[in-house]
């Protein structure tokens, strides 16, 4: 038996506390995220900074800008990703 540990395989790795203190939200929606390479690794270890960021909708799709993921530390210089590249948000 577990021992209050939760089965869902859902671990938040950021939480913009900022937002709801700063702007009153009416809705909220999830979503995915396109990500490259080690940026999967990099939020696992959760090297990411999103109070910065926001999204915006252009030509039907949504897209966050803002977001800063750091580099892993594994990954070689020839496979780095923009660490401050728009993201592409998968809506469902």
């Amino acid at each position: 038996m577990a021992s209050g540990n939760d089965n869902s395989g859902v671990k938040v790795v950021a939480t913009n506390r900022s937002a709801r203190h700063d702007y009153t939200i009416l809705d909220t929606v999830e979503c995915g995220l396109v990500l490259r390479g080690s940026e999967v690794k990099s939020l696992r270890d959760a090297q990411v900074q999103i109070k910065e960021s926001h999204a915006r909708f252009e030509q039907g799709e949504a897209w966050l800008i803002g977001m800063h993921i750091a580099p892993h530390a594994s990954t070689g210089a020839h496979d780095l990703p923009e660490p401050d590249r728009r993201r592409k948000l998968l809506m469902h």
